[in-house]
Protein backbone atom coordinates (compact mmCIF):
# COMPACT_ATOMS: atom_id res chain seq x y z
CA UNK A 1 0.00 0.00 0.00
CA UNK A 2 1.13 3.56 -0.72
CA UNK A 3 0.67 4.75 2.85
CA UNK A 4 2.62 6.29 5.72
CA UNK A 5 2.67 5.05 9.29
CA UNK A 6 3.01 8.47 10.92
CA UNK A 7 2.61 12.16 10.21
CA UNK A 8 6.33 12.45 10.88
CA UNK A 9 6.98 10.52 7.67
CA UNK A 10 5.53 13.52 5.83
CA UNK A 11 8.11 16.03 7.05
CA UNK A 12 10.16 17.40 4.16
CA UNK A 13 10.26 15.71 0.78
CA UNK A 14 9.00 18.91 -0.87
CA UNK A 15 8.89 19.44 -4.66
CA UNK A 16 10.74 21.81 -6.95
CA UNK A 17 8.69 23.81 -9.46
CA UNK A 18 10.02 26.03 -12.21
CA UNK A 19 9.05 29.68 -11.97
CA UNK A 20 8.22 31.87 -14.93
CA UNK A 21 10.67 34.76 -15.04
CA UNK A 22 11.03 37.90 -17.11
CA UNK A 23 14.02 36.45 -18.95
CA UNK A 24 12.31 33.24 -20.08
CA UNK A 25 11.03 34.59 -23.40
CA UNK A 26 14.41 35.91 -24.45
CA UNK A 27 16.19 32.88 -22.93
CA UNK A 28 18.56 35.36 -21.32
CA UNK A 29 18.15 34.34 -17.69
CA UNK A 30 18.76 31.25 -15.63
CA UNK A 31 16.12 28.67 -14.91
CA UNK A 32 14.78 29.39 -11.42
CA UNK A 33 13.21 26.56 -9.46
CA UNK A 34 11.34 27.06 -6.18
CA UNK A 35 11.61 24.56 -3.34
CA UNK A 36 8.06 24.61 -1.97
CA UNK A 37 8.63 24.04 1.73
CA UNK A 38 5.05 24.94 2.55
CA UNK A 39 4.09 21.51 1.20
CA UNK A 40 5.77 19.84 4.15
CA UNK A 41 3.14 18.50 6.53
CA UNK A 42 3.39 21.35 9.05
CA UNK A 43 3.56 24.02 6.37
CA UNK A 44 7.17 25.21 6.48
CA UNK A 45 10.85 24.35 6.30
CA UNK A 46 10.90 24.41 10.11
CA UNK A 47 9.19 20.99 10.24
CA UNK A 48 12.56 19.52 9.39
CA UNK A 49 14.40 21.09 12.30
CA UNK A 50 11.53 20.51 14.72
CA UNK A 51 11.74 16.77 14.11
CA UNK A 52 15.54 16.63 14.04
CA UNK A 53 16.02 18.66 17.23
CA UNK A 54 13.53 16.50 19.13
CA UNK A 55 15.08 13.25 17.89
CA UNK A 56 18.56 14.38 18.90
CA UNK A 57 17.34 15.48 22.32
CA UNK A 58 15.72 12.08 22.80
CA UNK A 59 18.89 10.30 21.72
CA UNK A 60 21.03 12.42 24.05
CA UNK A 61 18.70 11.91 27.02
CA UNK A 62 17.74 15.58 27.21
CA UNK A 63 14.06 14.97 26.47
CA UNK A 64 12.35 12.05 28.19
CA UNK A 65 8.81 10.62 28.04
CA UNK A 66 6.33 13.02 29.57
CA UNK A 67 8.71 15.96 29.10
CA UNK A 68 7.96 19.47 27.95
CA UNK A 69 9.32 21.09 24.77
CA UNK A 70 9.96 24.82 25.21
CA UNK A 71 11.06 27.29 22.55
CA UNK A 72 11.01 30.95 21.53
CA UNK A 73 9.66 31.19 18.00
CA UNK A 74 8.29 33.54 15.38
CA UNK A 75 5.81 30.76 14.67
CA UNK A 76 7.05 28.24 12.14
CA UNK A 77 9.59 26.41 14.31
CA UNK A 78 6.97 26.34 17.04
CA UNK A 79 4.49 24.74 14.65
CA UNK A 80 7.06 22.12 13.66
CA UNK A 81 7.79 21.37 17.31
CA UNK A 82 4.09 21.36 18.22
CA UNK A 83 3.15 18.76 15.61
CA UNK A 84 6.08 16.55 16.66
CA UNK A 85 5.05 16.96 20.29
CA UNK A 86 1.46 16.02 19.43
CA UNK A 87 2.57 12.81 17.68
CA UNK A 88 5.11 11.82 20.34
CA UNK A 89 3.04 12.78 23.39
CA UNK A 90 5.04 15.73 24.74
CA UNK A 91 3.75 18.97 26.19
CA UNK A 92 4.77 22.03 24.15
CA UNK A 93 5.17 25.57 25.50
CA UNK A 94 6.00 28.16 22.84
CA UNK A 95 6.98 31.77 23.54
CA UNK A 96 5.85 34.02 20.70
CA UNK A 97 6.31 37.72 20.00
CA UNK A 98 3.10 39.72 19.86
CA UNK A 99 4.18 40.80 16.37
CA UNK A 100 3.70 37.29 14.95
CA UNK A 101 0.71 36.81 12.67
CA UNK A 102 -2.54 35.73 14.28
CA UNK A 103 -2.72 32.77 11.92
CA UNK A 104 0.52 31.34 13.32
CA UNK A 105 -0.63 31.71 16.92
CA UNK A 106 -3.94 30.02 16.08
CA UNK A 107 -2.09 27.15 14.38
CA UNK A 108 0.11 26.60 17.43
CA UNK A 109 -2.94 26.35 19.66
CA UNK A 110 -4.68 24.03 17.19
CA UNK A 111 -1.81 21.56 17.66
CA UNK A 112 -2.35 21.72 21.42
CA UNK A 113 0.64 23.92 22.25
CA UNK A 114 0.54 26.40 25.12
CA UNK A 115 1.34 29.85 23.75
CA UNK A 116 3.06 32.46 25.91
CA UNK A 117 2.90 35.92 24.33
CA UNK A 118 5.69 38.40 24.98
CA UNK A 119 6.19 41.97 23.65
CA UNK A 120 8.12 42.34 20.43
CA UNK A 121 10.95 44.77 19.91
CA UNK A 122 12.65 44.39 23.30
CA UNK A 123 16.40 44.66 23.93
CA UNK A 124 18.15 41.27 23.94
CA UNK A 125 18.92 41.58 27.65
CA UNK A 126 15.32 42.30 28.72
CA UNK A 127 13.88 39.47 30.86
CA UNK A 128 10.72 39.41 28.73
CA UNK A 129 12.61 39.01 25.46
CA UNK A 130 11.14 35.78 24.01
CA UNK A 131 14.49 33.96 24.10
CA UNK A 132 15.04 34.84 27.76
CA UNK A 133 11.46 34.02 28.70
CA UNK A 134 11.69 30.60 27.02
CA UNK A 135 14.96 29.79 28.77
CA UNK A 136 13.43 30.69 32.12
CA UNK A 137 10.32 28.57 31.50
CA UNK A 138 12.41 25.57 30.47
CA UNK A 139 14.58 25.88 33.57
CA UNK A 140 11.59 26.16 35.90
CA UNK A 141 9.57 23.34 34.30
CA UNK A 142 10.23 19.77 35.53
CA UNK A 143 11.23 17.74 32.50
CA UNK A 144 11.55 20.89 30.43
CA UNK A 145 13.83 20.93 27.38
CA UNK A 146 14.75 24.14 25.55
CA UNK A 147 15.02 23.55 21.80
CA UNK A 148 17.26 26.64 21.35
CA UNK A 149 16.99 26.65 17.56
CA UNK A 150 19.38 29.58 17.17
CA UNK A 151 22.31 27.62 18.58
CA UNK A 152 21.22 23.99 18.24
CA UNK A 153 23.51 22.05 15.86
CA UNK A 154 20.55 19.87 14.89
CA UNK A 155 19.09 22.89 13.09
CA UNK A 156 21.59 23.12 10.20
CA UNK A 157 22.13 19.36 10.45
CA UNK A 158 18.48 18.73 9.51
CA UNK A 159 18.96 20.62 6.24
CA UNK A 160 22.35 19.05 5.58
CA UNK A 161 20.77 15.61 5.85
CA UNK A 162 17.50 16.28 4.00
CA UNK A 163 17.05 19.57 2.12
CA UNK A 164 20.46 19.56 0.46
CA UNK A 165 20.27 15.94 -0.78
CA UNK A 166 16.72 16.49 -2.04
CA UNK A 167 17.78 19.48 -4.14
CA UNK A 168 20.81 17.66 -5.54
CA UNK A 169 18.69 14.64 -6.50
CA UNK A 170 15.82 16.69 -7.90
CA UNK A 171 18.13 18.74 -10.15
CA UNK A 172 20.28 15.71 -11.04
CA UNK A 173 23.29 17.64 -9.80
CA UNK A 174 22.72 20.60 -12.15
CA UNK A 175 22.03 23.20 -9.46
CA UNK A 176 24.53 26.07 -9.67
CA UNK A 177 23.07 28.58 -7.18
CA UNK A 178 21.16 28.26 -3.93
CA UNK A 179 19.19 31.26 -2.62
CA UNK A 180 17.71 31.25 0.86
CA UNK A 181 16.67 33.72 3.53
CA UNK A 182 18.71 33.93 6.71
CA UNK A 183 16.80 33.76 9.98
CA UNK A 184 18.36 31.36 12.47
CA UNK A 185 20.72 30.53 9.61
CA UNK A 186 20.08 26.80 9.77
CA UNK A 187 18.43 26.41 6.35
CA UNK A 188 21.08 28.21 4.33
CA UNK A 189 23.96 26.79 6.36
CA UNK A 190 22.96 23.13 6.28
CA UNK A 191 21.63 23.07 2.71
CA UNK A 192 24.46 25.21 1.38
CA UNK A 193 27.13 23.14 3.11
CA UNK A 194 25.83 19.92 1.58
CA UNK A 195 25.54 21.38 -1.92
CA UNK A 196 29.02 22.87 -1.77
CA UNK A 197 30.50 19.57 -0.63
CA UNK A 198 28.71 17.37 -3.16
CA UNK A 199 29.44 19.78 -6.05
CA UNK A 200 33.10 20.19 -5.24
CA UNK A 201 32.55 23.79 -4.25
CA UNK A 202 30.93 24.95 -7.48
CA UNK A 203 27.47 25.77 -6.08
CA UNK A 204 27.16 29.42 -5.07
CA UNK A 205 25.19 30.13 -1.91
CA UNK A 206 23.36 33.47 -1.72
CA UNK A 207 21.58 34.82 1.33
CA UNK A 208 18.47 37.01 1.06
CA UNK A 209 17.85 39.49 3.85
CA UNK A 210 15.49 42.33 4.77
CA UNK A 211 17.09 45.67 3.98
CA UNK A 212 17.53 46.79 7.60
CA UNK A 213 18.62 43.40 8.99
CA UNK A 214 22.14 43.31 10.35
CA UNK A 215 23.06 40.24 8.29
CA UNK A 216 23.20 42.35 5.13
CA UNK A 217 24.76 45.35 6.84
CA UNK A 218 21.59 47.14 7.96
CA UNK A 219 21.24 48.98 11.24
CA UNK A 220 18.91 46.38 12.75
CA UNK A 221 15.84 48.61 12.94
CA UNK A 222 12.41 46.89 12.79
CA UNK A 223 11.21 45.52 9.47
CA UNK A 224 7.95 43.94 8.38
CA UNK A 225 8.94 40.56 6.97
CA UNK A 226 8.45 37.78 9.53
CA UNK A 227 10.80 34.82 9.98
CA UNK A 228 13.80 36.37 8.25
CA UNK A 229 16.72 38.61 9.08
CA UNK A 230 18.19 39.75 12.38
CA UNK A 231 16.62 42.61 14.32
CA UNK A 232 18.77 44.56 16.77
CA UNK A 233 17.14 46.84 19.32
CA UNK A 234 18.95 50.13 19.85
CA UNK A 235 19.35 49.34 23.56
CA UNK A 236 20.77 45.85 23.08
CA UNK A 237 24.26 45.66 24.58
CA UNK A 238 25.54 42.35 23.21
CA UNK A 239 24.13 40.95 20.01
CA UNK A 240 25.55 37.47 19.32
CA UNK A 241 24.64 35.96 15.98
CA UNK A 242 23.11 32.47 15.95
CA UNK A 243 25.54 29.58 16.07
CA UNK A 244 23.21 27.88 13.57
CA UNK A 245 24.35 30.43 10.98
CA UNK A 246 27.64 29.35 9.39
CA UNK A 247 28.79 32.50 7.64
CA UNK A 248 31.60 30.72 5.83
CA UNK A 249 29.03 28.77 3.79
CA UNK A 250 27.41 31.91 2.35
CA UNK A 251 29.13 33.58 -0.60
CA UNK A 252 27.16 36.83 -0.44
CA UNK A 253 24.04 38.37 1.09
CA UNK A 254 21.58 40.48 -0.90
CA UNK A 255 19.38 43.04 0.90
CA UNK A 256 15.74 43.22 -0.22
CA UNK A 257 13.29 46.00 0.64
CA UNK A 258 10.08 44.96 2.39
CA UNK A 259 7.91 46.48 -0.34
CA UNK A 260 9.74 44.50 -3.03
CA UNK A 261 9.29 41.26 -1.08
CA UNK A 262 5.59 41.88 -0.50
CA UNK A 263 4.95 42.77 -4.13
CA UNK A 264 6.83 39.64 -5.22
CA UNK A 265 4.62 37.22 -3.28
CA UNK A 266 1.42 38.98 -4.29
CA UNK A 267 2.41 38.68 -7.96
CA UNK A 268 3.45 35.05 -7.45
CA UNK A 269 0.03 34.17 -6.06
CA UNK A 270 -1.92 35.98 -8.77
CA UNK A 271 0.24 35.08 -11.76
CA UNK A 272 1.62 31.63 -10.91
CA UNK A 273 -0.77 30.21 -8.32
CA UNK A 274 1.79 29.89 -5.55
CA UNK A 275 0.71 31.28 -2.16
CA UNK A 276 3.80 31.84 -0.01
CA UNK A 277 4.87 33.93 2.98
CA UNK A 278 6.76 37.18 3.31
CA UNK A 279 10.24 35.70 3.74
CA UNK A 280 9.60 33.77 0.52
CA UNK A 281 9.21 37.14 -1.19
CA UNK A 282 12.59 38.23 0.16
CA UNK A 283 14.19 35.02 -1.12
CA UNK A 284 12.35 35.19 -4.45
CA UNK A 285 13.41 38.78 -5.15
CA UNK A 286 17.04 37.87 -4.51
CA UNK A 287 16.76 34.72 -6.64
CA UNK A 288 15.40 36.65 -9.60
CA UNK A 289 18.37 39.01 -9.36
CA UNK A 290 20.77 36.07 -9.23
CA UNK A 291 19.03 34.40 -12.17
CA UNK A 292 19.17 37.55 -14.29
CA UNK A 293 22.91 37.91 -13.85
CA UNK A 294 23.99 34.25 -13.82
CA UNK A 295 23.11 33.54 -17.45
CA UNK A 296 21.12 30.85 -19.26
CA UNK A 297 23.45 27.98 -18.34
CA UNK A 298 22.85 28.39 -14.61
CA UNK A 299 20.16 26.67 -12.55
CA UNK A 300 18.99 28.60 -9.50
CA UNK A 301 17.12 26.97 -6.64
CA UNK A 302 15.31 29.27 -4.20
CA UNK A 303 13.87 27.98 -0.94
CA UNK A 304 10.39 29.35 -0.26
CA UNK A 305 10.04 28.64 3.46
CA UNK A 306 6.33 28.78 4.26
CA UNK A 307 2.76 29.36 3.16
CA UNK A 308 0.96 32.62 2.53
CA UNK A 309 -2.01 31.21 4.46
CA UNK A 310 -0.10 32.10 7.62
CA UNK A 311 -0.11 35.79 6.57
CA UNK A 312 -3.53 36.41 5.06
CA UNK A 313 -4.12 39.12 7.66
CA UNK A 314 -0.88 40.87 6.70
CA UNK A 315 0.77 40.65 3.29
CA UNK A 316 -2.43 39.69 1.47
CA UNK A 317 -4.68 42.14 3.33
CA UNK A 318 -5.01 45.43 1.45
CA UNK A 319 -6.17 47.28 4.57
CA UNK A 320 -3.06 46.23 6.53
CA UNK A 321 -0.79 47.20 3.66
CA UNK A 322 -2.52 50.53 3.10
CA UNK A 323 -2.26 51.47 6.76
CA UNK A 324 1.51 50.90 6.69
CA UNK A 325 2.00 52.64 3.34
CA UNK A 326 2.91 49.60 1.26
CA UNK A 327 0.13 50.25 -1.27
CA UNK A 328 -0.22 53.41 -3.34
CA UNK A 329 -4.00 53.57 -3.11
CA UNK A 330 -6.39 55.13 -5.62
CA UNK A 331 -4.68 58.20 -7.09
CA UNK A 332 -7.90 59.31 -8.77
CA UNK A 333 -9.28 60.33 -5.37
CA UNK A 334 -7.67 62.46 -2.64
CA UNK A 335 -5.21 60.44 -0.58
CA UNK A 336 -3.37 61.11 2.66
CA UNK A 337 -0.30 61.80 0.52
CA UNK A 338 -2.11 64.75 -1.02
CA UNK A 339 -2.42 66.31 2.44
CA UNK A 340 1.21 65.57 3.33
CA UNK A 341 3.71 65.01 0.49
CA UNK A 342 5.80 61.88 1.09
CA UNK A 343 8.30 61.66 -1.76
CA UNK A 344 12.06 61.34 -1.36
CA UNK A 345 12.38 65.12 -1.20
CA UNK A 346 10.21 65.36 1.92
CA UNK A 347 12.27 66.77 4.80
CA UNK A 348 12.90 64.20 7.55
CA UNK A 349 10.20 64.05 10.18
CA UNK A 350 11.02 65.89 13.42
CA UNK A 351 11.44 63.03 15.86
CA UNK A 352 12.34 62.95 19.54
CA UNK A 353 14.80 60.42 20.95
CA UNK A 354 13.29 59.23 24.22
CA UNK A 355 16.57 57.86 25.58
CA UNK A 356 17.61 61.38 26.62
CA UNK A 357 16.61 63.82 29.34
CA UNK A 358 13.85 66.41 29.55
CA UNK A 359 16.44 69.15 29.07
CA UNK A 360 17.83 67.54 25.92
CA UNK A 361 14.30 67.07 24.60
CA UNK A 362 13.43 70.71 25.22
CA UNK A 363 16.48 71.84 23.28
CA UNK A 364 15.54 69.58 20.38
CA UNK A 365 11.90 70.64 20.39
CA UNK A 366 12.75 74.33 20.53
CA UNK A 367 15.10 73.94 17.60
CA UNK A 368 12.34 72.15 15.74
CA UNK A 369 9.89 74.94 16.51
CA UNK A 370 12.28 77.48 15.09
CA UNK A 371 12.36 75.42 11.91
CA UNK A 372 8.58 75.49 11.58
CA UNK A 373 7.97 72.00 12.99
CA UNK A 374 4.46 71.03 14.14
CA UNK A 375 3.48 71.37 17.81
CA UNK A 376 3.28 67.62 18.60
CA UNK A 377 6.31 65.42 18.09
CA UNK A 378 6.39 61.63 17.68
CA UNK A 379 8.92 59.97 19.95
CA UNK A 380 10.71 56.66 20.29
CA UNK A 381 13.74 54.87 21.70
CA UNK A 382 16.14 55.07 18.76
CA UNK A 383 18.42 58.00 17.94
CA UNK A 384 17.79 59.40 14.49
CA UNK A 385 20.26 61.08 12.17
CA UNK A 386 19.24 63.68 9.58
CA UNK A 387 18.73 61.02 6.91
CA UNK A 388 17.22 58.27 9.07
CA UNK A 389 13.47 57.89 9.19
CA UNK A 390 11.94 55.90 12.08
CA UNK A 391 9.72 52.91 11.36
CA UNK A 392 6.20 52.58 12.70
CA UNK A 393 7.18 50.23 15.59
CA UNK A 394 9.70 52.82 16.79
CA UNK A 395 7.00 55.44 17.38
CA UNK A 396 6.30 54.66 21.03
CA UNK A 397 4.95 57.99 22.29
CA UNK A 398 4.46 61.69 21.63
CA UNK A 399 5.04 64.99 23.37
CA UNK A 400 4.42 68.68 22.77
CA UNK A 401 6.84 71.48 23.54
CA UNK A 402 4.16 73.36 25.45
CA UNK A 403 3.39 70.40 27.73
CA UNK A 404 7.06 69.78 28.48
CA UNK A 405 7.76 73.45 29.17
CA UNK A 406 4.74 73.64 31.48
CA UNK A 407 5.87 70.52 33.39
CA UNK A 408 9.29 72.07 34.04
CA UNK A 409 7.81 75.47 34.92
CA UNK A 410 5.36 73.93 37.42
CA UNK A 411 8.03 71.76 39.03
CA UNK A 412 6.50 68.50 37.83
CA UNK A 413 9.62 67.67 35.84
CA UNK A 414 13.30 68.52 36.10
CA UNK A 415 15.66 68.97 33.13
CA UNK A 416 17.61 65.89 34.29
CA UNK A 417 14.54 63.61 34.37
CA UNK A 418 14.20 60.91 31.70
CA UNK A 419 11.99 62.33 28.97
CA UNK A 420 10.44 58.86 28.52
CA UNK A 421 8.53 59.50 31.76
CA UNK A 422 6.77 62.54 30.21
CA UNK A 423 5.42 60.93 27.04
CA UNK A 424 1.82 60.77 25.97
CA UNK A 425 0.26 58.11 23.77
CA UNK A 426 1.76 57.47 20.33
CA UNK A 427 0.28 59.50 17.51
CA UNK A 428 -2.07 57.60 15.19
CA UNK A 429 -0.66 56.76 11.80
CA UNK A 430 -1.97 56.45 8.26
CA UNK A 431 -0.46 55.07 5.11
CA UNK A 432 0.19 57.63 2.42
CA UNK A 433 -2.09 55.78 -0.02
CA UNK A 434 -5.15 55.74 2.25
CA UNK A 435 -8.21 57.83 1.28
CA UNK A 436 -7.94 61.27 2.83
CA UNK A 437 -11.65 61.30 3.67
CA UNK A 438 -11.36 58.08 5.68
CA UNK A 439 -8.33 59.40 7.58
CA UNK A 440 -10.16 62.64 8.35
CA UNK A 441 -13.21 60.74 9.60
CA UNK A 442 -11.07 58.52 11.85
CA UNK A 443 -9.20 61.45 13.40
CA UNK A 444 -12.45 63.31 13.96
CA UNK A 445 -14.11 60.30 15.59
CA UNK A 446 -11.13 59.80 17.92
CA UNK A 447 -11.00 63.51 18.81
CA UNK A 448 -7.39 63.79 17.62
CA UNK A 449 -5.80 66.36 15.35
CA UNK A 450 -2.32 65.13 14.30
CA UNK A 451 -1.19 61.86 12.70
CA UNK A 452 1.99 60.35 11.33
CA UNK A 453 2.10 59.50 7.62
CA UNK A 454 3.84 56.23 6.71
CA UNK A 455 5.36 55.03 3.46
CA UNK A 456 6.66 51.45 3.34
CA UNK A 457 6.42 51.38 7.12
CA UNK A 458 8.62 54.46 7.59
CA UNK A 459 7.41 57.67 9.22
CA UNK A 460 7.71 60.34 6.53
CA UNK A 461 5.87 63.38 7.84
CA UNK A 462 2.82 64.54 9.79
CA UNK A 463 -0.66 65.55 8.71
CA UNK A 464 -3.64 67.01 10.52
CA UNK A 465 -7.36 67.46 10.16
CA UNK A 466 -7.05 70.86 8.52
CA UNK A 467 -4.81 69.53 5.77
CA UNK A 468 -6.98 66.46 5.21
CA UNK A 469 -10.10 68.59 5.08
CA UNK A 470 -8.50 70.94 2.56
CA UNK A 471 -7.86 68.14 0.03
CA UNK A 472 -11.25 66.51 0.46
CA UNK A 473 -13.44 69.59 0.08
Amino acid sequence: MDVHESVLDLVGGTPLVRLRTAGDAARSASAVYAKLEYLSVGGSSKDRIGLRMVERAERDGLLRPGGTIVEATSGNTGIGLALVAARKGYRAVLVVSDRASGEKVATLRAFGAEVVMRPGGLPREHPDHPVNAAARIAEETPGGWLAAQYDNPANPEAHYLTTGPEIWRQTEGRVTHLVSCIGTGGTISGTGCYLKEVSGGTVQVVGADPMSSVYSGGDGRPYFIEAAGHFRHAETVEDPWPQSYHQDVVDRVLPVADREAIQAIRRLAREQGLLVGGSSGTALSAALCVGAEAGPEALVVVILPDSGRQYLSKYFDDAWLLRLGFLDGDATHPRVADAAPTDEHTPPLPYLNTRGTVGEALASLRAGRDGGAPPVFPAGPCPVGPERRPTAPELTGSVSLEELEAAVHNGKAAPTDPVADRLGAPLPHFGYGEPAAAALAELTERGLDTAVVLRDGYAMTLTDRAALRAVTE
